[in-house]
């Protein structure tokens, strides 16, 4: 469904309350909002098919955008706010955006993209307006609400994070299904999380990423409520959780860490009891943070590896992963096949490259080399997201890294999300990441940089806490696999959906090295 046929029996539900104001949008609203724009941009001259690009915060109207953009049959690009100019100006272009949308809180970067986007046709901007762009709420106002004629379904194109190199758009292509057409995303929701009519989803993460955007997409079209958080808290989450009595979530390991290491009087404070299901993905989350998240909030927490590709959906609820620790579960939209450089099929429990078998087809928009390389090398159709885990017997996933990140010390393939995943849960930790750097005599040598509870206040004391650090980390793993080093700093580069951005660290180091690899 979609939030107009919702407002047809309930138009005064709830569809959004944003976690700090309280403020409440019903589904009468949102398709009033979404409808308005829809009949904006068709008057601008955006057909179906056309690109649009929106940037702006966690904003109470953001729902009412995606939804307009995807009544009108448009592919919209939702840019993370947290870009650099030229990455947002080169996303702006790259899609084809005829339109872009932002906000006041993104005045800095709308005036200076004006000059570099000269595609864009209409520019409208949400809480006030500069030269260039329009009123966002005076245009909106204007527009009719009656529903466009003929309605197809949009579709995102969302570009990679650029963890890994320069972001790219991820092309689902248009489904030209009426608005309205069951998703596959819906029904996985409706089967395996039990999201319908009466859920409140509450989403900590910011919404230009696909989970949190897709997500909660999918959790309106099935007529729940959805919580939205401006920015996470730990201690906030827990408040809104009691609050809404929420029933349905969707986090990152980094979040399950920072609730974790609350006080436990804290924790203990608040009531979870109204949760049925807590989802997380995007980053591998350590047993051991795993493990007290169940003791914590008994088995309700499923876990799935996927991308915004969509190439292929691993799973496993909390009974699942409790008899197979540490997976991220099995397959349940394709086959996964675990293969060497060659693309030669491993056996189990030796890892290699993750391809997965499935009808779902994607390119890399404008990026012919990046699509080829996340196919098989023997053409048998099968893609890949880049990481590298191994198949068990009853064939449940474990990942062991991105394939990016592998360290080669010596010849010796290591994982650093090993030595990351036991760090994480010593108590003076707050965040680590572990990557390679420079080593004349073995290529590569394994470093950490931690963000510490407290930083040190000495060189002294740097130096106590490092060793016990290392101490901490060898008691589990091989001398080999631990880190060398470790430096110290207040505050790692980490997205606001979890993902590090590792290699913004890792080329810190080379750079001085007069090398890359």
């Amino acid at each position: 469904m979609f939030p107009g046929a919702i407002a047809e029996t309930a138009p005064n539900r709830a569809a959004v309350i944003m976690g700090n104001s309280g403020h409440s949008i019903s589904f009468g609203e949102l398709d009033e909002g979404a409808n308005r724009l829809s009949n904006v941009l068709r008057d601008a001259g955006l057909k179906p098919g056309d690109h649009i690009a929106l940037c702006l915060e966690n904003h109470p109207r953001y729902f009412e955008i995606l939804w307009g953009c995807h009544y009108a049959g448009l592919i919209y690009t939702a840019c993370s706010s947290r870009l650099t100019t030229d990455e947002l100006s080169y996303i702006i272009d790259d899609c084809g955006a005829k339109a872009f949308i932002t906000s006041k809180y993104k005045v800095d970067q709308a005036r200076q993209v004006l000059s570099t986007t000269p595609n864009v046709s209409l520019r409208l901007m949400l809480d006030g307006t500069i030269d260039g762009y329009d009123s966002y709420e005076n245009t909106v106002a204007s527009g009719s609400k009656r529903p466009l004629a003929n309605r197809l379904d949009g579709v995102d194109m969302l570009y990679s994070s650029g963890t890994t190199g320069r972001p790219k758009g991820i092309k689902l292509g248009l489904p030209m299904t009426e608005l309205g057409t069951p998703s596959g995303l819906g029904v996985l929701c409706t089967m395996l999380f039990g999201i319908d009519q009466n859920a409140t989803y509450l989403s900590p993460a910011p919404l230009y990423h696909a989970a949190p955007l897709r997500f909660t997409m999918a959790t309106h079209r099935l007529g729940g409520t959805t919580v939205i958080m401006e920015h996470f808290d730990p201690i906030d989450y827990l408040r809104l959780v009691e609050q809404h009595k929420v029933t349905h979530s969707q986090l990152v390991p980094t979040m399950f860490v920072r609730m974790l290491k609350l006080d436990e009087g804290i924790r203990k404070k608040f009531d979870t009891t109204s949760l049925k299901c807590a989802i997380h993905a995007a980053a591998p989350c350590p047993i051991e943070v795993k493990q007290k998240m169940l003791d914590w909030w008994g088995p309700i927490i499923h876990e799935y590896y996927a991308g915004s590709e969509g190439n292929g959906f691993v799973y496993c609820n909390s009974e699942q992963w409790l008899s197979h620790p540490g997976t991220v579960g099995v397959a349940i939209n394709a086959t996964v096949h675990i293969c060497d450089d060659d693309g030669v099929e491993l056996p189990i429990n030796e890892p290699g490259t993750v391809f997965f078998e499935s009808k779902v087809d994607f390119e890399y928009h404008n990026d012919p080399e990046k699509t080829k390389s996340s196919r098989d090398p023997l053409g048998r159709g099968w893609t890949t997201l880049g990481d590298v885990g191994y198949l068990d017997k009853d064939n449940f996933l474990y990942l062991t890294d991105r394939k990016a990140f592998m360290i080669i010390s010596g010849g010796v393939n290591i994982y650093p999300q090993e030595a990351e995943n036991i760090l994480i849960n010593h108590p003076k930790v707050v965040d680590v990441a572990v990557f390679g750097v420079p080593n004349e005599e073995f290529g590569e040598e394994v470093k950490a940089v931690v963000q510490p509870a407290a930083m040190p206040t000495s060189p002294e004391e740097a130096k106590r806490l490092e060793q016990e650090l290392k101490e901490f980390c060898r008691k589990s793993l091989a001398d080999l696999k631990c880190p060398q080093s470790i430096d110290f700093r207040p505050e790692l580069p980490r997205h606001p959906t979890g993902k590090l951005y590792k290699r913004l660290l890792k080329d810190e180091y080379w750079k001085s090295a007069g090398r890359a690899i």
